[in-house]
């Protein structure tokens, strides 16, 4: 592993002791993290199906270590069905230490690829809402198919700068989730690329990016609510120091602790500039101390300010030809309710978590969950409608028998059916929704998402 010397030197000095073995720490097997989609499954049953050989993650209940080296989850019809996330597991940490509860409001302002918002947005079961957003309109595209192949439909995807989140969505949220971006040093030994890139003007950048987007989150959380801060990176700078002066920009805010069962080093408050004992309260994931890469996380209430603001920028929208849809539900769906807002772009309809503010102005990925499209006097409902749906919720249903089958239909081939009524029908592996096909004179004609086929 070849280090730089700046770095060699700085770490030494910062661990002193402990620095050896850091160092060794390098020579460790890579650790694969996967986690359990609780909306689809839970963590229990899927541990007794024996998928994968598995070991619990201390600090995220619903996560595991499995040997990546041997298997591939992501070639499966169960990573298909959106029953479970590949993770790093000390990555796990943030969305554990956030301890979101149904009903709140949870903004991920750097979310891309979507490991935090899938993991919240599962704990979310349905109630409240998630705001995930990324800056890079690249990186949205990963985050949108993983909140789709989740099922999560309360989520809206945007693509903003947090300056302008925190201005629409002032005093809004329970919970802000901020995976900052940083120098990476907790990845070196996953990612040699990132060791190459790393030098003091990357550094710089990352400090201020974090600075402005703790500026933004301190506008968007309301009082009582938390901002959790995490980063994969050992600098002091961008971990105790910067949450250190966060603090005294804003009295309003202060350090909470993190359960002891979940096992994390604590903050060293020597590398503050106050050396106050409080920064003991943030919590580090150490390669050499626990299983899995670097990781630093901070979780801090506001302690007084405004309450809980509610808007109604999506109330009393005209959908043109919405009967079509309210006929394929009447038609197809039991056992749901559907009490969001909804609008339309286009042809295709959404349902919104009421409460939102307007979106006017600011860049939208996707402003809740995807039903389908309106055209031509028919509603066709979409693969992001399938994904939330469960089997129960559907009267027309096939079960794929078998692993195979289940590929065949991932691959957008037609199958044959022992349905007699024609229509609409949302095809399930282990009871767990894969997509739609439609049912027509014995065979089933394949609507699954071509953007997501199986290859």
């Amino acid at each position: 592993m070849n280090l730089p010397e700046e770095y060699i030197l700085k770490m030494k000095s910062l661990l002193n002791e402990e620095y050896d073995e850091y160092i060794a720490s390098f020579d460790n097997e890579r650790l694969y993290g996967i986690r359990v989609n609780t909306l689809k499954m839970p963590v229990d049953e899927f541990y007794n199906k024996k998928l994968y050989e598995l070991s619990p993650v201390k600090w995220c209940k619903e996560g595991f270590y499995y040997n990546g080296a041997n298997v591939r989850p992501s070639k499966n019809p169960y990573y298909y069905a959106g029953l479970y996330y590949l993770q790093e597991p000390s990555a796990m940490s943030t969305g554990a230490v956030a301890d979101v509860k149904p009903g709140e409001r949870v903004l991920d302002i750097c979310a891309a690829p979507g490991g935090k918002s899938t993991q919240v947005g599962a704990r979310l079961k349905g109630d409240g809402i998630l705001v995930t957003n990324d800056i890079s309109t690249s990186r949205t595209k990963a985050l949108l198919k993983n909140v789709e192949l989740f099922g999560l439909t309360n989520a809206v995807v945007l693509n903003e700068t947090p300056d302008k989140i925190a201005n629409r969505f002032t005093d809004f949220f329970d919970k802000v989730i901020i995976d900052a971006p940083c120098s990476g040093e907790g990845m070196f030994r996953k990612d040699s690329d990132i060791i190459k890139a790393w030098n003091k003007k990357m550094i710089d950048f990352c400090l201020s990016a974090q600075y402005e987007i703790l500026e933004a989150c301190a506008r968007a959380v309301c009082v009582g609510g938390y901002i959790v801060y995490s980063t994969c990176t050992f600098n002091p700078d961008e971990n105790e120091r910067q949450i250190e002066a966060f603090l005294q920009r804003h009295p309003e805010f202060e350090l909470c602790d993190i359960p002891e069962e979940f096992g994390l080093d604590h903050g060293r408050p020597e590398w503050t500039k106050s050396g106050d004992k409080k920064f003991e309260k943030c919590g580090r994931l150490w390669p050499h101390k626990i299983s899995g890469e670097g990781h630093f996380v901070a979780k801090m209430v506001k302690t007084s300010g405004k309450e809980r603001t509610d808007y109604n920028g999506h109330e009393n929208n005209k959908i043109d030809g919405f009967e079509y849809f309210e006929q394929f539900l009447n038609d197809n769906i039991s056992g749901i309710d559907f009490n969001g807002d909804f609008e339309t772009f286009g042809e295709k309809l959404y349902m919104l978590p009421k409460n939102l503010p307007s979106f006017n102005g600011i860049r939208v990925v996707r402003n809740g969950w995807y039903l389908g499209d309106i055209k031509k006097k028919r509603f066709e409902p979409s693969q992001a409608f399938a994904m939330g749906l469960k089997k129960e919720n559907v009267k027309l249903t096939e079960e794929l028998k078998d692993y195979d089958t289940a590929v065949k239909y991932l691959k957008g081939e037609t199958l044959e059916t022992e349905l007699e009524k024609d229509g609409w029908v949302l095809v399930n592996f282990d009871g767990l929704s894969l997509g739609w096909a439609k049912s027509q004179k014995g065979r089933l004609k394949n609507k699954y998402l071509p953007g997501w086929k199986w290859e």
